[in-house]
């Protein structure tokens, strides 16, 4: 019997339809379209305007983009899991009002946060939950309305972030392709460099931190720059060894989108052409979980069975990590 292994097969996305481009944004704070894209290679965000609309509406409408797409039956989908850090609520799965929206009834399911690891880490877990032969059907979403924890009175953060969601199906593969191996890392010395404080236990809210705009993002930009770049290209550089590949193997670099920077620093220390490197972080800015998903989606129509893909992440906590995937399908 050949072994099972977990292969994406399908992909499916949405953005908001409200663009904030770097010109609107110099409107709001000091900053410029020349300094931003230097600097992050940032052109535009999309951003969630819509009163009572959250991360769950990001992640139904990128499931039932997928949904459509390959034409599947909700009803067969076996485990729903939402990655993301920015939940609907505190205590209330988000992942669980997705997937009775979508008619997954019969689908367990649950949120994973880490950060912007979220949806990598979250590769990891529905593929083991395919390659143990009990489940056969495992839609994995990172979705993410970080507009709701900016202060777009901040210059360091606001230019960054915007709102997004991409889902992924699972399924069992005997093709040998799918994923092939990962290295997944954490570090909680790092979370004071780069988190959403207030809300949580440690921190609760309180009418005088929200008085401070304490329940906004913080971000040591330095410091977090440069965990980033050295931490992904280690990973990548763990997995190519790992699997001995060289750069000739790779298809496609698969990175978060956090600042063109970060991606090109670690395509450079890999030594991988740039026309292998996908990028969309001008169109979308960093939307953490979603931001892997909406690679795939963008670039789906030029991916082809048997590709190598190295995915690489780097998020809070901090988090970090990279997966080796072949790709499945041929659009």
């Amino acid at each position: 019997m050949s072994k099972i292994t977990a292969a994406i097969t399908a992909v499916g996305a949405y953005v908001p339809d409200y663009v904030l481009t770097n010109q609107i944004l110099e409107t709001m704070v000091d900053t410029n379209d020349e300094w931003i894209t230097s600097r992050t290679g940032i052109k535009e965000r999309r951003i969630l305007k819509e009163e009572g609309k959250g991360t769950s509406f990001l992640a139904i409408n990128a499931a039932q983009d997928l949904i459509n797409k390959r034409r599947i039956n909700p009803k067969d989908i076996e485990l729903v899991i939402v990655a993301t850090a920015t939940p609907d609520m505190k205590a209330a799965s988000t992942a669980a009002f997705t997937a009775t929206q979508i008619g997954a009834v019969n689908a367990f399911s649950f949120d994973l946060e880490a950060a912007c690891s979220s949806f990598l880490f979250g590769m990891s877990t529905a593929a083991k939950y395919i390659e143990s032969g009990r489940y056969k059907n495992v839609l994995l979403i990172g979705a993410d309305k970080n507009s709701s924890f900016i202060n777009y009175e901040d210059r360091a953060t606001c230019i960054i972030f915007g709102d997004g969601a991409g889902a992924v199906l699972f399924e069992p593969n005997d093709e040998d392709l799918g994923l092939q191996d990962e290295y997944l890392r954490s570090d909680g010395s790092g979370r004071e460099f780069l988190q959403a404080t207030y809300g949580g236990s440690l921190y609760p809210m309180t009418k005088e931190s929200l008085e401070k705009g304490q329940q906004y993002v913080f971000q040591d930009g330095r410091t977090v720059f440069k965990n980033a770049v050295s931490n992904m290209a280690d990973v990548v550089l763990k997995i190519l060894e790992r699997n001995n590949l060289t750069k000739e193997d790779i298809t496609w670099l698969t990175a978060h989108q956090a600042n063109k920077r970060i991606v090109d620093a670690t395509a450079n220390r890999i030594n991988i052409e740039k026309d292998k490197v996908m990028m969309n972080i001008e169109k979308y800015g960093n939307t953490t979980s979603a931001t892997l998903p909406l690679l795939l989606h963008d670039y789906e129509s030029q991916l082809k069975k048997g590709d190598n893909i190295i995915f690489a992440t780097f998020g809070g906590g901090f988090t970090w990590g990279s997966i080796y995937l072949k790709w499945a399908y041929n659009s």
